[in-house]
């Protein structure tokens, strides 16, 4: 029989677990069946360096856990060997890092996952990693906004330039217009 402190310290671990989630912009659950210790420490390091936690939960936890946010679908991926990685800013970063170690890793399967509070199938989180990251988006953004802005700078200026170049044809004809004109006028009156 459980004792009542180990039981409310479970209890308390599975609140604490469903507000990670609940509050995570996303989350990978993996199978890392068969990964050898060092691979497992360098994934590991690259995740926490990109801000993602990572950690080997017990499924019936996770489970319980699932109940509480309302992810009782991600509970059909919870049997085997099961890792939940959880970011809670950038919503591609644990995607993105377990879908290229999957690439090179045959035993480490991606499960599912969630992003926003959406869940995802296995082919969801693959396609999730495929996104840019929010520094490469911002790029293409700003490139994009400052692409338009040169090409207005250049016609305005092309504007500018090729007014400034019609000026003096148009001060030096005009002063012969001038003079050509009250010739004309002049045999008119006549």
């Amino acid at each position: 029989m459980a004792n009542a402190t180990i039981l409310e310290q479970k209890k308390q671990f599975v609140s604490d677990l469903a507000d990670k989630m609940k509050n995570a912009a996303s989350g990978v659950l993996v199978n890392y069946q068969g990964i050898t210790v060092s691979d497992d420490t360098a994934l590991r390091a690259e995740l926490r360096k990109a801000g993602v936690e990572y950690a080997v939960v017990k499924n019936t936890l996770t489970s319980k856990a699932c109940d509480l946010i309302g992810f009782e679908a991600l509970k059909e991926q919870l049997s085997g060997m099961t890792a939940l990685a959880t970011s809670a800013e950038d919503p591609v970063a644990a995607a993105r890092i377990l879908a290229n170690y999957a690439k090179d890793h045959e035993n480490f399967v991606i499960k599912a996952g969630f992003v926003d509070g959406e869940l995802l199938d296995a082919e969801g989180v693959k396609e999730l990693a495929s996104t840019p990251t929010k520094e490469v988006l911002i790029g293409r953004l700003m490139g994009s906004l400052q692409s338009g802005l040169y090409g207005f700078a250049y016609a305005i200026q092309a504007i500018i330039d090729k007014q400034e170049e019609g000026a003096p044809a148009e001060a030096a004809a005009a002063p012969a217009e001038e003079a050509a004109a009250p010739a004309e006028e002049a045999p008119a009156a006549e």
